[in-house]
């Protein structure tokens, strides 16, 4: 199961900050005005090769017995849910509060670990603000950092990281299939459908499926864990906080699967919505077969399949090497098919390619149409190997990698799938020097 940090706090001590750092992006809305952050924020980091979770929580508001109670509720109840570690963030500026002082008699009850972090310590000497919080009552260390310039931000990571474990391959470890997709696109029935039960609660409503369910199925000779998944909403669009930690089990979902069943609505056609998760998929470089669901609600003809594939397909670029199915759960029209495809990517997602054949094979195609110069000088491909990754991965060593251009990536990776099947597999390429 994928490590998950959450953040909590008061607001305007600098969680979405950290949020930021912790990500390397700026998606969480840094503002001095208290309870800037009012929707929950997710997120991936890495730190020395280990990848988590993060979550970056609203602030809890003190405008009232009844709301901070609810508040502090909420986000306990969150990190008890979901933490394999709460970040407890103090600000260091403004000294211990009470409302700090509430919030880690909350905090410590929990069974996951409690970290506390002293915010805007931004060099050595303010770190003596530290001192007043070892009041709370939760550890032997507390972290000064500044979220803003980075400080102690490492020493922090480091400390957190020695509990994120290591991947493993397991070749005996069952193929996970995530069923994933927009709230209301069916991914419930197509559980019931692909299993001929009524293991998922169906309903009309948007949301109705609040948590991750796995399930042991046996399908083709083979087992495998079918994963069906809330519906995965963006920001604004979370219409409560059980939707929201549905999202945050879907992103863990997809990044614990091998291969995810995407669903979309044939009716709506392909959304942003659906383009976001989509996105997650890849970045996590997780396999994908596009389900177009409801198909049986569309009014077609003998051209319909064809011409809503090559929109798909052009919306998708440029990774649209994806097997896609128009599927229906009422008539379970292509359902197994489709599953059957899910379980042919997943073994393409461990395709190793020999260094000599990876060389044999495409060194001649490059050869024949060579990179494009570049400020006056050739860029020379001399050697390829597939590194030692769990999804495909393949080096190309060169004079000047740094002048091999996106559009000649391309026409590398097209190659190499015109080649080999990695059909709903996302390739990463890596250019280094010789």
């Amino acid at each position: 199961m994928s490590y998950t940090i959450v953040i909590a706090g008061r607001p305007n001590v600098g969680k979405s900050s950290l949020y930021n750092r912790l990500t390397g992006t700026d998606e969480a809305i840094v503002d001095p005005t208290a309870g800037v952050t009012r929707d929950r924020k997710y997120g991936v980091g890495e730190w020395t090769g280990k990848s988590f979770v993060v979550v970056d929580t609203g602030g809890i508001a003190d405008e009232g017995v009844d709301v901070f109670e609810k508040e502090i509720n909420f986000q306990v109840n969150m990190a008890m849910e979901e933490a394999s570690v709460v970040l407890f963030v103090v600000d260091g500026k403004e000294g211990l509060t009470r409302g700090d002082e509430d919030i880690a008699k909350r905090l410590r009850k929990l069974k996951c670990k409690v970290f506390v972090v002293c915010n805007k310590v931004d060099t050595s000497d303010k770190e003596i603000w530290v001192n007043e919080f070892y009041q709370l009552g939760l550890g032997d260390t507390i972290f000064p950092i500044s979220a803003v310039n980075g400080y102690g931000t490492g020493d922090l990571m480091e400390v957190i990281a020695k509990d994120i474990p290591d991947e493993e391959e397991d070749e005996n470890k069952l193929t996970r299939v995530a069923i994933v997709g927009r709230p209301n696109v069916g991914k419930s029935s197509m559980l019931n459908a692909l299993t001929d039960s009524k293991r998922s609660i169906v309903s009309d409503q948007a949301g109705t499926t609040r948590d991750s369910v796995d399930m042991v199925y046996k399908a083709f000779g083979k087992e495998l864990i079918l994963v069906d998944t809330a519906g995965l909403r963006r920001g604004k669009d979370y219409s409560d906080d059980l939707e929201f930690y549905g999202s945050i089990r879907t992103i863990k979902a997809i990044r614990t699967s091998d291969v995810c069943l995407l669903l979309i609505d044939a009716v709506e056609g392909l959304t942003r919505g659906d383009l976001a998760i989509f996105r997650e998929i890849t970045e996590a470089n997780k396999g994908v077969v596009l389900l177009v669901n409801k198909w049986d609600l569309v009014e077609k003809d003998h051209k319909s399949v064809d011409a809503y594939t090559k929109v798909l397909k052009d919306k998708l670029q440029p990774f649209s090497d994806i097997p896609i199915f128009f599927t229906s759960n009422i008539t379970r029209q292509r359902v197994l098919k489709a599953l059957a495809r899910a379980l042919e990517v997943a073994e393409n997602r461990k395709r190793r390619i020999p260094t000599s054949e990876l060389n044999e094979i495409m060194l001649p195609l490059i050869e024949n149409n060579p990179p494009p110069v570049y400020k006056g000088k050739d860029i020379k491909i001399k050697f390829i190997t597939q590194l030692p990754t769990k999804s495909p991965a393949i080096a190309f060593f060169c004079n000047t990698p740094q002048y091999v251009k996106d559009p000649y990536m391309r026409f590398l990776e097209n190659k190499l799938r015109d080649n080999w099947d990695f059909s709903g597999i996302p390739v990463r390429l890596y250019f280094r020097q010789k």
